[in-house]
């Protein structure tokens, strides 16, 4: 037992509400100067507490304490990156038809926002909403994940070090579904955003449009990974392998569909596999884990079904396809050779250490698979034409396609996806705009 949990019944979301309402008066008229000022402190304490919070994060949620490490100095990065930009977000004058008319475009914070953030990454996702929330004068109130609470509560206590208004960021945990269902009608609050499941993105999406309350959706993703006939085949396949068990597979954005040219399919599989098997599977508090073990039981039975079905329905089990020792929620990197279309591992987000090779006869047919699904979250692609690289940017339907490298999830550029992946971003300088209103201002100078 690393702690105790508490969970907000209807009298403490009526309190975070009360304490957010209160909060965003003072903090929307606090200026951007000060605000930017009080985030880079916060960033500041995060970078002097990572060693802290990532001991945190990978006793309560598994991946190894390098990862934890990076992804907390990647939030104090995010917080400055964001407090710079709130510095920035301009309104503009717009010419006048006649004289003695001011035209202005005004910015303002579009008021409380209800966050909801999942375990996977525990701090990544809530810097992004916070920091949003904070650089443009709106109050929060987040639902953290109940898998990993404290860290979390970490990156709040940052804040609040940091001085902080009383009330401007709110921290609950409690039923999902309770809390979500009594904030998002709540008059009191006024934009959602919310990172988890399509399933239950869409409901929210849907009660958040009976209210009229502007959203942000960042759901799940099956992204194709195209290695094309002319690719540097070893860096790509080394370069995917690191990516794929990265968190044990639990990514939005992992690659996951593995469309490969028949001409350097085996070489890729090969060199990919090999990768694979020299993955060290333990303790993400052990020296030299690279990958640590699933977040619950549940998962764990979720990912080895879906590989039990795949291998029914044809597939080749190259390497992996089980649990791994005997306690604890280890997977063995798994990796499925000629997986069939009508397999539920490539229709259903996997959300595990699971690769799907599927071999195609050309960019034609790679883009074709890409774009079967309907998420579209992140793809990826490995080719050293730039005539194919262009076809693939134009013709892949995702929110983000990285070509010949890993190039996602920097604070200064766009995070979100299309479709069945969600809308809006939360990266880049567009992140901040779902944040605020737009309101017009025509003055005529009377005498």
């Amino acid at each position: 037992v690393l702690g105790r949990l508490a969970h907000a019944e209807t009298a403490d979301l009526d309190e975070a509400l009360a304490a957010a309402d209160s909060g965003f008066k003072i903090w929307s008229r606090t200026p951007a100067f000060e605000r930017y000022k009080l985030m880079r402190a916060a960033a500041a304490l995060v970078r002097e507490r990572a060693d802290t919070i990532a001991r945190i994060m990978t006793t309560e949620q598994g991946k190894p304490l390098a990862e934890a490490k990076g992804e907390t100095l990647s939030a104090a990065d995010l917080i400055d990156w964001f407090a710079e930009e709130g510095r920035r977000a301009y309104g503009r004058v717009i010419p006048a038809r006649a004289g003695g008319i001011s035209q202005i475009e005004v910015k303002e914070p579009v008021g409380p926002v209800a966050a909801f953030t999942p375990w996977n990454f525990p701090l990544n996702q809530v810097v992004r909403k916070l920091s949003a929330a904070l650089a443009t004068g709106c109050s929060i109130i987040i639902k953290g994940p109940e898998d990993t609470p404290a860290s979390p509560a970490e990156l709040v206590r940052a804040f609040v070090d940091a001085g902080l208004p009383a009330g401007v960021v709110n921290l609950v945990y409690g039923v999902p579904a309770e809390i979500s269902s009594y904030l998002i009608p709540h008059p009191v609050i006024k934009k959602i955003s919310f990172t988890g499941s399509t399933a239950v993105g869409k409901q929210l999406a849907a009660l958040a449009g009976q209210h009229m309350k502007r959203s942000t959706m960042e759901l799940g993703g099956h992204s194709p990974v195209i290695v094309l006939r002319d690719a540097d085949v070893e860096r790509a396949a080394k370069v995917m392998a690191g990516s794929k068990f990265r968190n044990a597979g639990q990514v939005c954005v992992s690659p996951t569909r593995f469309l490969v040219d028949n001409g350097v399919y085996d070489r890729f599989v090969d060199v990919f596999t090999t990768a694979a098997k020299a993955i060290k599977v333990g303790s993400g508090l052990e020296e030299g884990t690279t990958m640590g073990p699933l977040i619950s039981e549940r998962r764990v039975e979720a990912v080895s079904a879906l590989v039990q079905d795949a291998v029914q329905a044809g597939a080749e089990l190259v390497t992996g396809g089980k649990r791994f020792g005997n306690a604890g929620y280890f997977f063995e990197p798994t990796v499925l050779s000629r997986v069939p279309k009508t397999a539920r591992i490539m229709n259903e987000e996997p959300f595990g250490p699971v690769a799907l090779m599927v071999p195609v006869d050309g960019l034609d047919e790679a883009i074709a698979e890409a774009n079967r699904l309907n998420y579209g979250l992140a793809a990826y692609a490995f080719t050293r034409s730039a005539d194919n690289a262009a076809r693939i940017s134009g013709g892949v339907r995702s929110g983000m396609v990285s070509i010949n490298h890993l190039g996602l999830a920097l604070p200064e550029v766009p995070f979100g996806g299309i479709n069945d992946s969600g809308y809006g971003t939360e990266g880049g300088a567009d992140a901040l705009e779902p944040y605020f209103n737009t309101k017009f201002v025509s003055h005529l100078q009377v005498g």
